[in-house]
């Protein structure tokens, strides 16, 4: 799954939807078949706790469970939880938490409770590496209003706080020019729809959201664009370009869980704040992945 040096988060790792009943309420089981179905249909892991998973509105509890119910389902080395949180200490805490569940790594935003300066950045990640488990940066500007820059996270390598980053920028440019500035620092594809670009440039995994939905042909698509087979992997982006760029808009994770019902999984219902996608979008959403299952896709 890794290479000889052992780095977990390396290939696809679902960031998993949290499958929900009618009340809302989490379906743990159908979480564990979740990340198991996913592991036999090709994926390398699984990051629970990622905003595609909810974490924000999951009581402290819940978002234990949802590590556990992972690490048991596939076991730890495939398991890089969010550990996201306001606070460094509270984070540093989901940290160990995740250590003691048995988990390989785990994937870490910069504080997102404001616009945090560079030291708050830096310190921030020294308190979570204290923790003992590697870290992957994530670096999502869109939704944080903090930029993990190239330089931030050459400095953030070079001290010991991270060992990947998960780029969720969209701007392909930085891959090159985090590969100049810390040529050890794994580039993890954060964005379904530039996962071509972002391979071709070298990334060494994908934190992905649509293979929740398409595991298989997913995973043959990162195989292939990673190995730099354009004549497979350009076709199947194409294919799928109309569904991952749903993981970049703000209805991702509606979109995803729509897509999982539509395939036949169970996706179910997300918490507030977040509502249906409206009609328009719902229909999108449906006509894209059913004319994925129909070209056998699914």
């Amino acid at each position: 799954m890794s290479t000889s040096e052992h780095r977990p988060w390396r290939g696809v790792l679902v960031a998993t939807a949290l499958p929900l009943n009618d009340d809302l309420s989490v379906n743990f089981d159908k979480y564990a078949e979740h990340c198991a179905w996913l592991v036999t249909n090709g994926c390398d892991g699984v990051v629970p706790n990622g905003s595609l998973g909810e974490y924000q509105v999951l009581t402290p509890e819940e978002r234990v469970r949802v590590v556990e119910t992972a690490v048991e389902a596939i076991g730890g080395e495939r398991v890089m939880p969010g550990v996201a949180a306001y606070g460094a200490v509270e984070s540093r805490r989901w940290a160990e938490q995740a250590g003691e569940a048995g988990c390989g790594a785990v994937m870490l935003l910069p504080p997102n409770a404001y616009r945090a300066d560079e030291r708050a950045v830096v310190g921030h990640y020294a308190e979570v590496a204290a923790a003992g488990l590697p870290v992957v940066a994530y670096n999502n500007p869109i939704d944080t209003k903090v930029d993990l820059v190239p330089e931030l996270l050459a400095r953030l390598h070079g001290e010991g706080y991270i060992q990947g980053v998960k780029e969720f920028s969209g701007d392909v440019r930085r891959a090159y020019r985090i590969a100049e500035l810390a040529p050890d620092l794994d580039l993890l594809i954060g964005a379904d729809d530039v996962l071509l670009e972002l391979a071709v440039a070298g990334a060494k995994g994908w934190v992905a959201g649509y293979p929740n939905a398409l595991p298989r042909a997913s995973v043959e698509l990162y195989r292939a664009a990673v190995a730099g087979d354009l004549t497979a992997a350009l076709p199947l982006y194409r294919q799928l370009h109309p569904l991952l760029r749903w993981d970049s808009r703000v209805e991702f994770v509606q979109a995803i869980k729509l897509s999982m019902n539509v395939v036949g999984r169970h996706g179910g219902g997300c918490r507030p704040p977040r509502g249906p996608l409206l009609p328009e979008q719902e229909a999108a959403v449906r006509s894209a992945t059913e004319k994925a299952v129909a070209v056998g896709l699914a």
